[in-house]
């Protein structure tokens, strides 16, 4: 696997596979490696010749008082968590190199972003589109996956690429999870061992709802349900809500919904959603 943290190094090693006429996926990370990245190289290894994988803690998507400082950086282990899960080539830009002196462009993905997250961090998902949009150009992929536990910015750098025309095929990758249900998150390394049992509420709760849902039960019913189980938990929920799972606006009858979730326990933020089938 090359470690490459230039650009011009990056442009000769993926010109190279081109020129092979080799086919290239790229997995945008923000490292701190887990299980459920490893998920993502791996169906990543299935589409395409050359796997790419990026490691940028993007300062754009965190918010003034968010944990851009203490988020995990672990460049030594992931490291080798991506050679021995195939990665071809490790792509780990500085901020000088991604955003370099004049940047002044920013990406922003109305309308679906405005909500839910959106809401809750003001600016994120233009902080996301725009590292995203900024990693598309630079690696020119021909499919890139993303972490439906991040189901709302899979759903914003969809409409991004179909808004833009970049022909990149995105695709989404089923959430990973502990084996008491909590997804795998890089900000899991925050939680104590008490904050840790009590974490699985989060996935339960949005079980519990979806349950209801798909027996016919009332939406409002459902989400007071989880609302109720995560503040037992020790939660404070900054949403719940039930969406379309395309568009994530208010779901309609006969289409796909999805349950998404924000909540809080001590001093670590965790989301979630799961699948709703239809009652």
């Amino acid at each position: 696997m090359q470690t490459i943290r230039q650009l011009v190094a990056l442009r000769d090693a993926l010109a190279s596979f081109r020129a092979a006429g080799e086919s290239i996926a790229l997995v945008p990370t923000m490292g701190a490696l887990h299980d459920g990245h490893m998920a993502l190289v791996d169906a990543a290894r299935r589409r395409a010749n050359r796997v790419v994988v990026s490691i940028f803690v993007n300062p754009k998507q965190f918010g003034p008082n968010e944990d851009l400082a203490r988020y995990p950086r672990r460049e030594m282990q992931d490291s080798r968590m991506l050679a021995e899960a195939g990665a071809d080539v490790l792509w780990m830009p500085s901020v000088e190199e991604m955003y370099p002196d004049g940047f002044v462009t920013a990406v922003s993905v109305g309308g679906i972003s405005a909500l839910l997250e959106g809401a809750h961090r003001a600016g994120h998902f233009d902080g996301v589109a725009t590292v995203v949009a900024k990693l598309f150009g630079q690696v020119r992929p021909d499919v890139a996956l993303f972490g439906e536990k991040d189901f709302q910015q899979l759903a914003v750098i969809r409409r991004m690429a179909a808004d833009l025309d970049l022909g990149i095929e995105v695709v989404g990758v089923p959430t990973q999870r502990d084996d008491d249900g909590l997804a795998l998150s890089s900000r899991n390394l925050y939680l104590d061992p008490d904050e840790r049992q009590r974490a699985v509420a989060l996935p339960r709760a949005l079980g519990v709802a979806a349950r209801t849902l798909e027996k016919g039960g009332a939406a409002d019913e459902a989400l007071a349900q989880a609302r109720d189980m995560l503040a037992q938990a020790g939660f404070e929920t900054d949403y719940i809500a039930l969406v379309d799972a395309e568009t994530l606006a208010e779901p309609e009858p006969g289409r796909p919904m999805r349950l998404l979730a924000a909540a809080r326990i001590g001093n670590t933020r965790l989301i979630d959603n799961v699948a709703v089938l239809s009652a």
